[in-house]
């Protein structure tokens, strides 16, 4: 076979499904180790391109390979070298850029409502559309607007209320552009810093998704993580916490400058907020990190019961709480003062998208 005939491409949604058959796919990641370490699809292979041709042979014949790098170049130069050794290999389409805005989505029922919960794989971002009969809210959208406008369309939903948890640093939020786009209600938390028009939230202000179904999404507020962090509570079913509590850490308090003053305030409000719910309630954050396998058709979600026992912060006093807090938060998400910035409405977006959300997020303490 020719060259061409052994190197084809793959699109990021295409990847998607493979990923959790890691017995057949092998992704050969050819970027420097310093840029795989700093931001990876789950379950790469590092190999850089200057070693790949003498490394050869650690590439498995029998699998299916998919070469991996910021943009397509070097994966298409590393699938040439895999190539003239007899190795079919299949380039990742737009490389880790496009991987940046690859969505899958699950869905389900909790409390009566449908949850339907998007997946931003790259960056590890959750939002949410939760819908009954005709209308539906979504919470932490991102720009790609089409997504939810479809999610809507397809269950047939109107999107009456756009809600963030909080004003985010590591990924610009699409609320503004969402309710520009459906004419829907955008309620916020004053006590971030806001400077363009919305309907400011009070604690344990409530949705009515349906008429005559006491089904309500409740605004609770969770100071911590920023001053306006906000919970959303779906009946007694599950909670959406934003950057409250993640599935393997907490928020990180640091990123306005009062990482001790916050971390008491992240204390306080898990312990007086949080905790005090139900065992069987689900948790539904805003983001996952590395350690928080994700697979297709299921919900990155876990009983709060299940996450008392495997958190030891959880269990910790409010003065080891904020030590092992304040001496555990790392590097900051990459350009968060501009995404700040843009999403308090003080900066306008310019053509810098692309460049603004490349990277994890590092939203939890690690």
């Amino acid at each position: 076979m020719t060259s061409n005939e052994l190197i084809s491409g793959i699109s990021t949604n295409e990847l998607v499904p493979l990923l959790d058959d890691s017995a057949t796919l092998f992704l050969l990641d050819v970027r420097e180790p310093d840029e795989v370490a700093d931001w990876q699809i789950p379950g790469v292979h590092n190999i850089p391109l200057d070693s790949l041709e003498r490394r050869v042979d650690d590439v498995p014949r029998d699998a299916r390979v998919v070469v991996i790098c910021a943009a397509g170049t070097r994966a298409h130069q590393g699938a040439e070298i895999l190539a003239r050794h007899g190795l079919a290999s299949q380039v990742l389409e737009g490389g880790m850029g496009a991987w940046a805005s690859t969505v899958d989505t699950v869905t389900g029922n909790f409390a009566g409502a449908t949850v339907v919960q998007l997946r931003r794989r790259g960056k590890g971002c959750l939002s949410y559309v939760i819908g009954v009969d005709a209308n539906c809210v979504v919470i932490d959208p991102s720009l790609d607007l089409d997504q939810y406008l479809d999610v809507a369309r397809a269950h047939g939903w109107t999107i009456s209320h756009v809600l963030d948890t909080h004003l985010h640093a590591d990924h610009l939020s699409g609320a503004r552009a969402l309710v520009a786009a459906t004419g829907a209600a955008l309620w916020l938390n004053p006590s971030d810093p806001f400077t363009f028009d919305f309907e400011p939230l009070s604690d344990g202000r409530t949705i009515a998704l349906a008429q005559g179904v006491e089904l309500t999404v409740s605004a609770v507020s969770v100071p911590g993580h920023t001053e306006g962090s906000t919970m959303y509570q779906l009946g007694h079913a599950a909670i959406f916490t934003g950057d409250t509590l993640f599935l393997e850490s907490v928020g990180r308090p640091d990123l306005a400058d009062q990482a001790e003053e916050f971390a008491h305030n992240l204390f306080r409000s898990l312990h007086q907020r949080v905790l005090p719910l139900s065992d069987d309630i689900v948790v539904f954050p805003a983001h996952y990190g590395a350690s928080v396998p994700v697979r297709a058709g299921t919900f990155v979600a876990r009983p709060l019961g299940e996450l008392r026992s495997v958190l030891p912060a959880l269990a910790l006093d409010e003065d080891d709480f904020v030590a092992w807090a304040l001496e555990n938060v790392k590097d900051r998400p990459p350009n968060f003062q501009h995404i700040v910035r843009i999403n308090a409405g003080r900066e306008e977006l310019g053509n810098e998208l692309d460049e603004l959300e490349l990277g994890p997020n590092r939203c939890a303490i690690a």
